[in-house]
Order: C-alpha cells, then structure tokens, then sequence
C-alpha cells in the first residue's frame, strides 16, 4: 500500500466494519485517538477499539469521503489529513443522530509490507 491508498482502504475496511483490517493499517505499536474519545496503544487495542465502535455507534455508519491532503516529510514518511462526513450514527436504542464531520490526521511510514500508520487521530469536527 501506498500513502495514496490509505484513504481507500480505509473507507473499504470502514464499510465492510473489519475491525481488524483497520487495525492493520497501523504498525503494531501505533497510538490512536478514536472519534469517540478513546486512546489506544498497540494495535490489539486499536482492533478492540474499532470493534466496539463499529457495533455501536457507527454499527449503521456511512463514511463520504471530503477533502484530503498528503505531506510527505521526507524519504519513507508523510502526514495524511483527511475530511469525512459521517451520516447513520445511531444510539444505544438504534434511533439515527444525524450526520457529523471528522478529521482523520495519518502519520505514515513505509515499513517492508507497506505504509501503514504510526499514530492516526479521527476526530469529530464542526464542518
């Protein structure tokens, strides 16, 4: 995978709800800042982390896919931001909370498998 394909899988993970392969896209000692608050260290965690929000909050969700910037900081690295909207949110009784924007920040470096991310941040987002 190239910096390139990272929104791509993403959204494609997202949408099948694969826990797992979005935690594959981090390196196995990354951090992460999920969208409902959640810091998560290692990807065992990140996976637990997507799991429970894929079956609750976002169990119903739609990522559309907004404006994005790749920054490469130099040979085997970059900084990828990325704008969603996210519409389906559900609460506990199904009931449907609208749509919110959310950032998605990426760093990412080029290990022997592919890019994958060190840290990602997904955060709600006025806009």
């Amino acid at each position: 995978m190239t910096p390139d394909d990272f929104t791509r899988s993403f959204v494609t993970l997202w949408s099948a709800r694969d826990a797992k392969g979005l935690a594959q896209l981090a390196c196995e000692d990354a951090d992460m800042l999920t969208l409902t608050g959640l810091w998560c260290e290692g990807r065992t965690a990140i996976t637990a982390a997507f799991e429970a929000e894929l079956t609750g909050l976002f169990s119903r969700a739609r990522l559309v896919t907004g404006k994005g910037k790749l920054r490469p900081l130099g040979p085997g690295a970059a900084v990828l931001h990325q704008r969603f909207v996210l519409s389906g949110l559900v609460d506990a009784e199904g009931r449907d909370l609208g749509r919110i924007g959310a950032l998605l920040i990426a760093t990412l470096v080029a290990k022997p498998e592919g890019w994958q991310a060190v840290t990602l941040q997904f955060s709600a987002t006025d806009g």
